[in-house]
């Protein structure tokens, strides 16, 4: 069996390659950056893993890239901090398109589309459930809408759709905006937090999201929808708590006034001077999880590891390899970001 995953050499495309060649799939991956995972390397040596480089904003590399595949796992995604909305819309919107297009043209069997719980944006009610209002926040959420519409359009023509809507998932190789985090407890900072951190926010370990790509991608249901997130999970002070004590290393939680913190992050995101964008410090205090008993019921899928679980394992690994990213910063979550002006809040933390 034959997969190609957009977004191959990301953060979780690698993760998703590596289950799948587990599985006994071949996999084929699409994207603008070159493979630099050993496992994955060793196995396209092998011949088991093929990688296309190219751009699924680029509707031909697209379609060239699904020919003779089963599957589409389609983890494309251009972040909030990649900047202009000409980018993400054409990656997140056209880029879907193009995936679920070929897919059809080609025969693919199944797209299962990563899309976010971002499309809910700051609701007051919890849990959410996928029926639940759809009012995304900022220009990452709104493009997850517009590509999700495309994958209705899709499933009205033919093709099998599963839109997987996940929190923000973490795990080994995991930077981004964890790096940051990291950083500052490594060096036993103060970790300012929104709020009082009473609010209960889900995350979500990369292993278990990958398991319900896998269930979506293997298993019979037809265009399906499913939010996926941990099952065990506490408050922001609960969770990130249990992470200081493990660390060992000095570091405290600093709580901030929302009406102060929150004005001062938006002139910093508008004036690109930090990495926090509306998404992350507009729902830091606010109570933020999904009931994902649809995909228990239907997927069979649960997740196995709670957020303080989860943090701490990727926390190890940050441990373990952090020099390795000392010089390397970027845009991606495979690498560490800019911190911009927060870097001044952590020389006086």
């Amino acid at each position: 069996m034959q997969l190609l995953i957009t977004g191959g050499t990301g953060f979780l495309g690698c993760h998703v390659a590596s289950r799948f060649l587990a599985e006994g799939w071949n996999v084929r991956l699409l994207d603008v950056l070159p493979l630099t995972e050993p496992e994955l390397l060793d196995a396209q040596q092998e011949g088991r893993v093929e990688v296309v480089e190219g751009d699924v904003a680029d509707a031909f590399t697209v379609h060239q890239a699904t020919e003779g595949v089963q599957a589409v796992v389609h983890t494309a995604a251009a972040l909030p901090i990649q900047g202009s909305r000409e980018r993400i819309m054409g990656t997140n919107v056209e880029g879907t398109r193009h995936a679920l297009r070929s897919a059809r043209e080609r025969g693919a069997g199944k797209v299962v589309h990563i899309s976010t719980t971002a499309v809910y944006g700051v609701p007051k009610i919890h849990p959410l459930y996928e029926t639940s209002p759809i009012v995304p926040l900022g220009l990452y959420g709104e493009s997850k809408v517009e590509a999700e519409k495309a994958c209705d359009e899709a499933r009205q023509q033919g093709v099998d759709v599963t839109i997987i809507r996940p929190k923000t998932f973490i795990g080994t190789g995991r930077l981004g905006i964890f790096q940051i985090l990291f950083e500052w407890i490594r060096e036993g900072r103060r970790i300012p937090i929104i709020g009082t951190g009473n609010n209960k926010y889900q995350l979500l370990a990369v292993s278990d999201l990958v398991d319900a790509i896998y269930r979506s991608t293997t298993q019979e249901n037809r265009n399906e929808t499913f939010n996926i997130g941990a099952r065990e999970f506490g408050t922001v002070r609960q969770d990130l708590g249990a992470l200081v004590k493990h660390a060992r290393s000095g570091a405290r939680l600093a709580p901030y006034p929302p009406w102060a913190v929150q004005p001062l992050l938006r002139v910093l995101e508008l004036a690109k001077l930090s990495p926090l964008v509306e998404w992350h410090y507009k729902t830091a205090n606010q109570d933020s999880f999904v009931d994902c008993s649809h995909a228990e019921k239907i997927l069979g899928w649960c997740a196995e590891k709670s957020n303080a679980q989860t943090l701490i394992e990727t926390y190890d690994w940050y441990m373990q390899h952090y020099q390795e990213y000392l010089d390397k910063v970027g845009l991606t979550h495979r690498v560490a970001w800019d911190q911009g002006a927060l870097k001044i809040l952590k020389k006086i933390s």
